[in-house]
């Protein structure tokens, strides 16, 4: 009897358990329905030509109006960019959903492959501002929506990775003065919330320079990103560091190698690959932290959203509007998750092979 009844699953494994599960499914099933009723059943995925969202209205109290993002999409994915140039944004989208294409293919894993990470956001941002082989000068006020967080999040990532490699370095040096820099660097900025940088970056910075001296808005922004990236990537890397063991540095003096070819070479993608969970989390992050900058008046993806919600047209739709920003993110994160765990998994059975 003792042995039937530790068979079961702990959740009917006695008459509590198994009323508690029951009563929980049942909560999930009405949950389920209803945002199935809701969202699909219910719901409303056009309007018809020539009317407005008296038909959403009319219907709100049965279901979603999706008729906001099939008829806003285009608003919410680039922003204000010049309707007649958004083959520009689209382009750019294509070319950075290749590159993370690309970078999942292990053979692929060449110089190649770096220089196009190099390649990639300089063409992009020559794409979206223009001015350069017969593209309209597009200023960045107008850039916005999907382009604007991959080009934020990408570069900032790629630019503060160099610059925490050396922080890491730096932290650890046996010289007091780099490596008082570095720990006063890292704890300042970790310190600060990423908010005060754009606020500095888009109002102080303007006051400390002459009037005739300006600064792009993006190029602004991006700085603040890469400066606070590049803290806690530092702190990532730094604990690869601590985690390669003692040994690979003795092995490494055995056969003659002095300090840089022993930390370019022997210890760096040791412990590169020791932080790939960590430093993926911290591009997650970025990729979603770029949402602050509408504070300074760039439009990023959740920006353009907002705007929409603003609009006299369709006003009460947010939940809508908000769901549909909310997928493209998970998408995007779950992805990049989900890539990171394989490669983790490869890389230690590697290891251990």
């Amino acid at each position: 009897m003792t042995a039937r009844a530790g068979s079961r699953p702990a959740m009917f494994r006695d008459r509590r358990n198994t009323i508690a599960t029951i009563a929980l499914g049942v909560c999930l099933a009405w949950i389920a329905s209803r945002v199935v009723s809701w969202a699909f059943i219910h719901a409303t995925w056009t309007l018809p030509a020539g009317t407005d969202s008296t038909i959403c209205r009319s219907r709100r109290a049965y279901g979603a109006c999706w008729a906001v993002v099939t008829e806003r999409w285009r608003f919410m994915v680039f922003g204000v960019y010049p309707f007649e140039r958004q083959w520009r944004p689209m382009l750019v989208c294509a070319l950075f959903a290749l590159l993370y294409l690309a970078s999942t293919r292990r053979q692929w894993w060449t110089r190649w492959l770096l220089a196009c990470w190099l390649v990639v956001p300089v063409i992009s941002v020559v794409l979206l501002r223009g001015g350069m082989f017969g593209l309209t000068i597009v200023p960045s006020d107008a850039w916005g929506g999907l382009p604007l967080t991959l080009v934020l999040s990408t570069i900032g990532f790629v630019a503060a990775l160099p610059l925490a490699i050396a922080l890491a370095l730096g932290r650890r040096s046996t010289l007091p003065a780099i490596r008082g820099l570095s720990i006063a660097y890292i704890e300042i900025v970790r310190g600060v919330p990423l908010i005060t940088f754009l606020f500095m970056a888009a109002i102080m910075f303007p006051l400390f320079v002459p009037q005739t001296f300006t600064i792009d808005k993006w190029v602004r922004a991006e700085i603040a990103l890469v400066m606070v990236a590049t803290a806690y990537l530092a702190e990532v890397v730094r604990a690869g560091l601590q985690a390669v063991p003692p040994g690979q540095y003795e092995a490494a003096a055995s056969v003659g190698l002095s300090f840089w070819p022993t930390t370019l070479l022997v210890v760096l993608p040791q412990a590169l690959r020791v932080s790939i969970p960590a430093l993926v989390n911290t591009f997650i992050a970025q990729f979603k932290d770029t949402s602050l900058v509408v504070v300074i008046g760039l439009f990023d993806l959740l920006g353009a959203a907002k705007t929409v919600i603003v609009d006299r047209k369709w006003i009460g739709f947010g939940v809508e509007v908000y769901v549909f920003v909310a997928i493209v993110y998970f998408a995007f994160c779950y992805a990049v998750s989900r890539y990171s765990q394989a490669l983790e998994r490869r890389l230690l059975m590697e290891r251990s092979s």
